[in-house]
C-alpha cells in the first residue's frame, strides 16, 4: 500500500497530537505513514550549524523509503527547505522539504503572506529562494530562548506543551500586528502544527503548515 515517508530527525522532545512525528497525526487524516529517522541529524545542527549536515544521510533515507513503497516524502525541518533541489532530484516521488512550499501553491498566490519561524536569526534567503519563493516574504519568529523554541532546539525530553502554545501564538500575533497587511500566516516549524488552531483564532488569519500541506498533496495524488 502506498505510504507517506517522513525524514525525520534525531530527536526526543514530546510530539503532541499534530506534530508531524505523531503517527496518530495522519491516522486522523486517513494517511499511511512511516517514518525514518536520520541520525546525528539534531534540530541544533540542522537549524543553526547547517554547514556540519549531512545531506547525503537525507538522500539515503529518502531513497530507502521510496524502495519500500512511499509514494510522497516530507522531512520534519522547514529550515531543510534550502536543500528541497538536491532531495527532490534525488527520489523520483514529489518531496516536502518545508511548509515553506505553500507560499508557491497557486491558492496562496492572491495572499499576502507571512513566514513565523523557529528561528529568525538563523533563518536566511536560502530557505525562501530553496523553495522558489518570494525573497520578500515577510518572515519573523517566537522569542528568543522562549519555552518552544529552547526545548525543540535543546531537543530536551521534557517541555510545557501548554506555554509552548503560547508561544507560537504570542509570535503569530507580534507578527500580525506588526504588517497587518498579511491575510495568511505559513508556520516554518514542523512542530508548531498542533497550535495552529489556536493561531487561527487569536489572528484571524488562515494559517498552513507542514501537515495541512502534506494533506493537500495527498489528495491530490489520490
Amino acid at each position: 500500500m502506498p505510504f507517506l515517508g517522513v525524514l525525520m530527525l534525531d530527536t526526543r522532545f514530546p510530539r503532541p497530537l499534530g506534530d508531524i512525528g505523531n503517527a496518530d497525526t495522519f491516522a486522523r487524516l486517513q494517511i499511511p505513514v512511516r517514518y525514518r529517522p536520520v541520525t546525528g541529524a539534531s534540530p541544533q545542527r540542522v537549524v543553526r550549524d547547517s554547514g556540519q549536515l549531512a545531506l547525503q544521510d537525507f538522500i539515503v533515507a529518502a531513497q530507502e523509503l521510496v524502495e519500500q513503497g512511499a509514494t510522497l516524502l516530507a522531512t520534519s525541518c522547514g529550515f531543510l527547505a534550502r536543500y528541497q533541489c538536491e532531495l527532490q532530484a534525488a527520489v523520483p516521488v514529489p518531496l516536502l522539504s518545508s511548509s515553506l512550499l505553500w507560499l508557491c501553491e497557486p491558492e496562496l498566490a492572491a495572499q499576502r503572506c507571512g513566514v513565523l519561524t523557529i528561528d529568525a536569526q538563523a533563518f536566511d534567503a536560502r530557505q525562501l529562494s530553496g523553495v522558489g519563493a518570494d525573497p520578500a516574504t515577510i518572515v519573523a519568529g517566537v522569542a528568543p530562548g522562549c519555552e518552544f523554541q529552547r526545548r525543540i532546539l535543546g531537543n530536551e525530553r521534557e517541555m510545557d506543551l501548554r506555554q509552548a502554545g503560547q508561544d507560537v501564538v504570542d509570535g503569530a500575533l507580534a507578527l500580525t500586528r506588526a504588517h497587518p497587511e498579511i491575510t495568511a500566516l505559513v508556520l516554518e516549524c514542523t512542530n508548531m502544527p498542533p497550535y495552529a488552531r489556536a493561531v487561527a483564532v487569536a489572528t484571524g488569519k488562515r494559517v498552513e503548515h507542514i501537515v495541512s500541506l502534506i494533506e493537500h498533496i495527498w489528495r491530490e495524488l489520490a
